[in-house]
């Protein structure tokens, strides 16, 4: 208990200093390089590597392997959520000078759901066992549903939540600097960048659906499961503009993605089960499929647009 503590003192230090720094920089909009997103990257990936390296110091290797296995698995989902990202901000006209502070606060969010998915969710596994098969399924139908789901493009203009809110506020037609929302002639007015914002996080909220019950899958200690989430959403911006203009290269990723939610499903079921996949193997099966599809679709693939938003 008091390594677990000490491990959350030094994640709650590293996290709100990172954030504040994070904050402090992009307090205004400006386009991202990509040498400023490959340092951030970098920052973001030895800072979760080394943090994993504390977690094997003062709690054990199995600890270790369980957040890297989320890290990995958390990181790979994520991948898939950066092609929406590219479509939401094609449909709105977002410069890239706009794209950081919207990611920005998108990822602000995102931290908030995921905090309320992840302890809510274990505390109701904890309760009630036959959520273990209501998750495992859902991996399992939506890996099958990414694996084979059609290319065709995806009208925004006929989302659910687009439509609502248009019925509540008025929306500029034009983005006119990095407002949000501002009172004009005596009413509150939107700007596209708010509607933006809105589908980032809804698509957050839609992605964490399946990747949280994925982590489930390896381990349900929140330390491990939160700490491995945050770590690898903290460094979702840096990746989005480190991969945006060769997004189209990985047209077999979706594959690999898909594969690992039916295995970690399949893992979920099983362990319920009495089966028992150690974390090594599981944890092997998940780069290797990361690898195959990589190598795959810079071999063979042809660049084309993926369409995530078919599962919003």
């Amino acid at each position: 208990m008091a390594d677990t503590t000490l491990m959350w003192i030094i994640f709650a230090v590293i996290f709100g200093l990172m954030l504040v720094i994070d904050l402090g920089l992009n307090r205004n909009s400006h386009t991202v390089s990509f040498r400023e997103a490959l340092t951030w990257s970098s920052i973001w990936i030895a800072l979760a590597l080394l943090f994993n390296a504390g977690i094997y110091l003062t709690m054990g290797s199995g600890k270790a392997l369980e957040f890297f296995s989320g890290y990995v698995i958390e990181k790979s989902l994520s991948v898939d959520n950066l092609f929406v990202f590219i479509m939401i901000f094609s449909y709105f006209g977002v410069r890239s000078q706009h794209q950081a502070r919207i990611l920005k606060w998108g990822i602000i969010g995102a931290i908030v759901m995921r905090a309320i998915f992840i302890f809510a969710g274990i505390e109701l596994l904890e309760r009630f066992h036959w959520l273990f098969y209501a998750f495992g399924a859902l991996l399992i139908v939506t890996a099958v549903k990414m694996a084979f789901s059609g290319e065709g493009q995806v009208d925004l203009a006929k989302n659910l939540m687009i439509r609502a809110f248009r019925k509540v506020m008025p929306v500029t037609k034009r983005i006119r600097g990095d407002w949000f929302i501002r009172r004009k002639k005596g009413m509150l007015v939107a700007s596209p960048l708010l509607m933006t914002l809105l589908m980032v996080e809804w698509s957050d909220l839609i992605f964490a659906v399946d990747s949280i019950p994925a982590i489930f899958a390896i381990t349900l200690d929140p330390f491990i499961v939160f700490t491995s989430n945050i770590f690898a959403i903290m460094g979702l911006r840096a990746l989005y503009f480190l991969l945006a203009n060769v997004m189209d290269m990985f047209v077999y990723l979706k594959y690999g993605i898909s594969f690992i939610l039916f295995f970690v499903g399949v893992k979920m079921l099983a362990g319920v089960s009495g089966l028992h996949i150690p974390i090594t193997l599981s944890l092997a099966v998940i780069c290797l499929a990361l690898v195959v599809a990589v190598m795959a679709s810079l071999i063979f693939g042809k660049p084309r647009r993926e369409t995530a938003l078919d599962n919003i």
